[in-house]
């Protein structure tokens, strides 16, 4: 598969991805523990599920990136 080919599906599975991730993230921001908690706690929170979605895509990246054979 051409790289090219390869970054078109990576993008578009990246971009359902991030929209279903999206939709989970504010679903969790919005429970009563998450919003009870203290300011700096929920600061944390927030990094963290900010930055979570990365994880989960770094082999997907990797794959897009490879060079063509």
């Amino acid at each position: 598969m051409r790289m090219r080919t390869r970054k078109f599906i990576g993008a578009l599975v990246m971009t359902g991805f991030v929209v279903v991730y999206a939709l989970i993230a504010m679903a969790l921001a919005q429970a009563r523990p998450v919003q009870e908690a203290p300011p700096a706690l929920q600061i944390v929170f927030y990094a963290v599920l900010g930055m979570a979605w990365v994880l989960p895509l770094m082999p997907l990246i990797r794959w897009m990136q490879k060079p063509d054979i």
